[in-house]
């Protein structure tokens, strides 16, 4: 029994803990801020937006990359870097990051659940629905009109934000081209989305897909993970281009920044 409830405790703190926040080392760049008024959230967003260093000296269009967890003591700062470090070594293309701050984060990146446990973690959850609206119906239109973007689209998470990741792939694969995904929290709502993702995948759409998604050693997210591969390997559609890192050394807290390189260069290389 008590090892039950440790287990409980641990799913717990994991879901709840802000992603892997940015440590000091991590410079925060050169950004623009803006806030939109989101009918949709029902509440005030703040978006930090990187652009390449070479943006304001072209007229070139690029894609997008947006996440959750965009704050600029999140994780804006580290993977706007790492977008400047890959472009700069010409590992990808100039790309535009688009965070999205935090306001509740546990009420954003979850779908509903029945588990009496997962419903504990927050005074409010299960508000991944809404928050895939704001993005959609509000903060695309609000990039494509301060930017100069191309129609590709690409989003980036870990853990409970992995789980938004993956759930918008299933439920709405049509909002992004390219999906990456850190040890998504696909525990949640026992395991919803992996026990229902064949069902998904048959009412699938026909344009092509990647996503790339790594796996630690947690063992409430190891196992789903690596059930997730073995389906989508089975299934094995042709206009889905996946890729599963199986990273056993890796801890939920290291393999953000451990796999981070290898993700952006895999889903944004189409060749």
């Amino acid at each position: 029994m008590k090892c039950i409830y440790y287990t409980l405790i641990f799913l717990l703190v994991t879901l709840m803990s802000c992603s892997n926040v940015s440590q000091p080392s991590d410079p925060i760049p050169e950004h623009e801020t803006f806030k939109i008024q989101s009918k949709q959230a029902g509440e005030e967003r703040i978006i930090n937006v990187w652009t390449p260093a070479n943006y304001k000296s072209n007229t070139d269009s690029l894609s997008v990359m947006y996440m959750a967890d965009g704050g600029t003591k999140e994780d804006f700062p580290h993977i706007a870097n790492t977008l400047a470090k890959l472009i700069k070594e010409h590992k990808i293309k100039p790309i535009i990051l688009v965070g999205i701050e935090n306001t509740q984060r546990r009420r954003d990146l979850t779908g509903f659940t029945e588990v009496a446990k997962d419903k504990e973690i927050a005074p409010v959850v299960g508000g991944s629905e809404k928050f895939r609206a704001f993005i959609k119906e509000e903060l695309f239109p609000e990039i494509e009109k301060r930017y100069r973007t191309t129609s590709e689209k690409s989003i980036i998470g870990e853990s409970a934000s992995g789980l938004f990741v993956v759930e918008t792939f299933f439920l709405a694969p049509e909002m992004f081209d390219n999906y990456i995904a850190f040890d998504p929290s696909l525990w949640w709502n026992n395991h919803y989305l992996v026990r229902t993702a064949k069902e998904h995948l048959a009412k699938f759409p026909s344009t092509d897909k990647r996503i790339w998604f790594a796996g630690s050693n947690a063992e409430d997210i190891a196992p789903f993970t690596k059930e997730l591969a073995a389906l989508l390997k089975s299934e094995n559609r042709a206009n889905i281009k996946w890729k599963f890192s199986d990273e056993p050394k890796e801890k939920h807290t290291t393999l953000f920044r451990a796999t981070k390189e290898k993700a952006i260069i895999w889903a944004l290389n189409k060749n």
